[in-house]
């Protein structure tokens, strides 16, 4: 599926996501990562030793969640904007996404978005709460999103505005 459509499949990702409980105990990589291809930026960035090292430049990178703290460095270094932070202890009902972002403009704190799935699906509008730069040598911003609980794992992308309803 994955490689007709470009798009991860329940299963595919249930194998790189932490477990409820790790969630609950506070931010943590997610690394959605999918496609052997010679990359391992996430691996160097992570000075936690959470992104375990490769033996080859092609493996998928392998997450220990005890070890992440979510700092999130990973994710603004991943050039396939393949890594995400979820805190799932941020209130008994809500989460924190946080999300890669590379585009113009750039949105702020306090701007409600509409948030994606992995297939561009709407799923409601959310608030912005924090945006951080990358810096100068990394345009990657990122984007820290309050979602339901029961949303944390689905999203992942956003569009500036409100919902657009099918006609």
């Amino acid at each position: 599926m994955l490689n007709k459509t470009g798009i991860p499949t329940a299963e595919d990702v249930k194998k790189v996501s932490p477990s409820p409980d790790r969630l609950k105990k506070g931010p943590v990589a997610v690394i959605e990562c999918f496609q052997e291809i010679p990359c391992n930026p996430c691996t160097e960035a992570c000075k936690q030793g959470a992104i375990q090292p490769m033996e080859d430049i092609n493996n998928l990178p392998k997450l220990d969640f005890d070890k992440c703290n979510g700092c999130g460095v990973c994710l603004s270094r991943c050039p396939g904007l393949a890594i995400f932070i979820v805190d799932g202890s941020y209130s008994d009902t809500e989460a924190v996404v946080r999300i890669p972002y590379e585009y113009l403009p750039v949105p702020q704190v306090g701007d409600k978005v509409t948030g994606l799935n992995r297939s561009g699906e709407e799923l409601g509008v959310f608030e912005i709460i924090k945006v951080q730069s990358g810096g100068q040598k990394n345009k990657t911003y990122t984007l820290w999103l309050v979602v339901p609980q029961d949303l944390a794992m689905d999203v992942r992308s956003i569009r500036l505005g409100g919902l657009r309803h099918a006609i």
